[in-house]
């Protein structure tokens, strides 16, 4: 399964059109408040489908959860294709939000029960920070196809292979072994009563709900997860940090690229952080954000190196908070529930946009450490046994 699960990771994130469809809004004639108000737009609707996407993973299929987000992903981008313009491109952000977010919480549910089904449920850290770094080292590849296929075939050459590639994922997530799990909705409440509900989507939504919101050690994962998850929302910064340093646009590419390669070095390690005390990974969230905040005082080119270093620590610690998370969740919705930190991850991403705004790096470097010192009470809140 791990195999099938980074080959699936790889094409998932292997899309030659990322790097341009912002460019491909504009070259069309769109001005810089339509592209904002599509971007708002894609955002919006991953928001308002990541729970309700999560159930219905829960209820139906995982595995099929994620081959209909290929599917979907697909099905926009050959949309901009065959009708480039404001509609054309809301209706394919519309339709990949979807996809995306039946993606976020079904993926995560799908490894730990199929891990835990082999008898190798305590490699779930592992394995995710595996596909954490396979999904940070791609970009190598996906930026040089990328630019590849543009020089020969402009934005249509781009597009099409994208839409391949998701297909091809999709029909490798076909081949995904997939966990019975129970979706019957016969646990009890909090309390001790019984739900009754029934067995259905809108019955496993509200289970997955109520143990995100209800059990002491699922809460303090998924607010862990979120508060962390939503840091990550700074990589879209780190061109503009090598800019606003000296770094030359010519030169910006390959200066920040060592970032997203020291990340995954991290995420790669943060399978076996998962075994350490709490205090130790709170000293290497605050590591991190004492290299941001390095980075930040000196801000010049060699800053960068820092900037690298505490992204890498912070995406080991992040691994260790989703494996937790995946830990703590007992119950039938396993997917519901990870799908819930998924909209608190989005969340929080606006709001470190708006923090970002207002102090920059150092301002965020400062969250880091405040998040740091709180951490080690968050990991202790463990499931009863």
């Amino acid at each position: 399964m791990v195999r099938l699960v980074l080959g699936w990771s790889f094409l998932a994130e292997f899309v030659p059109l990322y790097p341009f469809y912002a460019l491909l809004f504009t070259d069309t004639g769109l001005d810089d408040d339509q592209v904002s108000g599509l971007l708002a737009l894609w955002s919006a609707t991953a928001v308002l489908a990541e729970v309700p996407s999560g159930a219905l993973a829960d209820r139906w299929s995982r595995r099929g959860a994620l081959v209909v987000a290929g599917v979907l992903q697909a099905a926009a981008y050959a949309l901009w294709l065959a009708a480039p313009g404001l509609a054309g491109f809301a209706g394919g952000l519309v339709v990949w939000g979807v996809g995306g977010a039946l993606v976020s919480g079904a993926f995560e549910a799908l490894l730990h029960d199929g891990l835990a089904a082999a008898g190798a449920g305590g490699q779930f850290g592992r394995v995710y920070g595996w596909v954490t770094a396979v999904d940070l080292l791609v970009q190598v590849p996906t930026a040089l196809v990328a630019a590849a296929l543009f020089a020969s075939g402009g934005y249509a050459a781009v597009g099409w292979a994208s839409v391949v590639t998701c297909l091809a994922g999709s029909v490798l997530a076909a081949s995904f072994p997939e966990a019975p799990h129970d979706t019957d909705d016969d646990d009890t409440d909090d309390d001790g009563t019984d739900d009754d509900e029934g067995p259905g989507w809108w019955a496993t939504l509200r289970v997955g709900v109520a143990e995100a919101a209800g059990r002491p050690a699922v809460r303090a994962a998924v607010v862990l997860v979120v508060l962390l998850g939503g840091v990550d929302a700074v990589e879209e910064y780190f061109p503009l940090l090598a800019r606003d340093w000296g770094v030359p646009d010519p030169l910006n590419p390959l200066a920040v690229l060592g970032i997203p390669v020291a990340g995954a070095a991290g995420a790669a390690l943060g399978g076996r952080a998962a075994s350490w005390p709490p205090r130790a990974v709170a000293a290497a969230l605050a590591a991190a954000g004492a290299a941001l905040a390095t980075a930040a005082l000196v801000a010049v080119p060699v800053g960068l190196a820092a900037v690298a270093a505490g992204y890498a620590l912070y995406r080991l610690v992040l691994v260790v908070a989703e494996t937790r998370l995946q830990e703590a969740i007992t119950g039938p919705a396993r997917a519901t529930v990870t799908s819930v930190a998924g909209v608190g991850v989005e969340l929080a991403a606006l709001a470190v946009f708006t923090g970002y705004a207002l102090g920059g790096l150092a301002l965020l470097a400062t969250a880091v450490l405040v998040l740091a010192a709180a951490l080690p009470r968050l990991l202790r809140t463990r499931a009863p046994m």
